[in-house]
């Protein structure tokens, strides 16, 4: 078999035995076939998209499942029924039929540029009519035959992470679905301590103090999540999850803390295991700590949250399968993967979600932002990422970080309260 048929077959396109194209026929379909973004990363057909007649003709399997459309072929009538809920609970119903140049939107007949048709065990259909139907955006850049998809906003659940210095930024707050607040850490001899240079509770403000900043995000129906920081850098966590004295200490002060100051959850951002020694070992008693305090939390009538590594990075004492079972929300930091300033690859953001869908289902995968690393223009990378995988939301870092562009960009992915 040619190297060529080999890379249509792995693609998921039939090549029946002698009929496999030369390399030249399939580096000129290859050059003739333009690139489709969709939230400025590529997106994966199982048969090339075609220019017919000046009409860019994709499967409609692969947008459908990108835009969460909800698609039924039926092959005796040669029909495709695309139906999707639009924000506000109205359904979009768009029928097409596989040689007519006629669709159907919501009953009304609508004509098409290029009719449907099969090709490859595939059915083609005109990309920018299906794409806006649903809300999305399509638009074409001639200098590098690019067709750019920009998917309409959904309704995500958002959080944000309310740490270093925030407090001048409150007012972003009541936007988001979540608030992680980073008042505490654990010290430098394994315990949880409340001061700090960094991560400390805070003093009052006038009449603001920290606890009206938590009693005031359940009245407007949002998660207040009390963070609890903890690095290796001088071991730490491997002191603290070592130490059987030391987690029991710590779960019933966390939990105390988090009960008694009216949060309704806790968000643990234990960070920097596994880079060195056995992984294995490290796993597991970050597993047992988690078992445990997830227990004690979920008693209390508290959620657990748990801010992650990811698994393409450098730190592997994460058992996110094990992980999962335990807490009831993953945060996957999907950032720092860059040596140089600049938006994270979306490639690495994208092979870390595919490993944590490997583990965890994706109602308990929420995507970590950096705003250090993003801004206004790239935000819509990650955050389609998380659309298109159906992820549970998006975490931003942090609220010290956001400003009214931010604010605008996300509104243009995600429904912000």
């Amino acid at each position: 078999m040619s190297s060529v048929a080999a890379a249509l077959l792995l693609a998921g396109i039939g090549v029946p035995a002698g009929k496999a194209p030369s390399a030249s026929a399939a580096a000129a379909q290859s050059a003739a076939a333009p690139a489709i973004l969709l939230d400025g990363y590529h997106l994966p057909f199982p048969a090339p998209p075609v220019v017919k007649s000046g009409t860019t003709m994709v499967p409609f399997r692969a947008v459908a499942e990108a835009l969460h459309i909800t698609v039924q072929w039926d092959a005796k009538a040669r029909t495709i029924t695309a139906t999707k809920a639009a924000n506000g609970g109205q359904t979009r119903k768009v029928v097409l039929k596989q040689g007519s140049k006629q669709a159907s939107v919501d009953g009304r007949a609508v004509a098409l540029a290029i009719a449907p048709y099969a090709q490859n065990g595939s059915v083609l259909v005109p990309l920018s009519f299906f794409s806006s139907q649903f809300g999305a955006t399509v638009s074409w850049n001639g200098a590098t035959k690019t067709v750019s998809i920009q998917s309409p906003a959904e309704d995500l659940y958002t959080s944000v992470f309310y740490a270093l210095n925030s407090f001048a930024k409150r007012s972003y707050m009541p936007l988001f679905d979540g608030v992680s607040f980073g008042w505490t850490r654990i010290g430098e001899d394994g315990k949880v301590i409340l001061d700090g240079k960094d991560y400390y509770w805070p003093e009052a403000a006038g009449d603001i103090t920290p606890e009206s900043l938590v009693e005031g995000a359940e009245p407007a129906g949002q998660d207040a999540q009390l963070m609890v920081v903890g690095t290796d850098g001088k071991g730490e966590l491997t002191r603290l999850l070592g130490d059987p004295s030391l987690r029991a200490s710590a779960i019933t002060d966390i939990v105390s803390l988090a009960s008694d100051k009216h949060f309704t959850g806790i968000t643990l951002d234990f960070e920097g295991l596994g880079l060195t020694g056995d992984a294995q070992v490290v796993q597991q008693s970050l597993n047992t700590f988690v078992k445990d305090i997830a227990a004690a939390a979920h008693q209390a009538g508290l959620k657990l949250s748990l801010a992650l590594h990811p698994l393409n990075g450098s730190y592997k004492g994460y058992d996110y399968k094990t992980l999962g079972s335990y807490a009831d929300e993953l945060i996957i930091m999907a950032y720092d993967f860059k040596q140089e300033s600049g938006p994270e690859p979306l490639s690495s953001i994208d092979t870390a979600i595919k490993l944590a869908l490997q583990q965890v289902d994706k109602s308990k995968l929420v995507l970590g932002i950096s705003l250090g690393s993003e801004n206004a223009q790239s935000l819509r990378g990650p955050v389609g990422l998380a659309k298109r995988y159906d992820l549970k939301g998006i975490a931003i870092w942090r609220l010290t970080l956001v400003s009214d562009d931010i604010v605008n960009a996300l509104k243009q992915n995600v429904i912000l309260n």
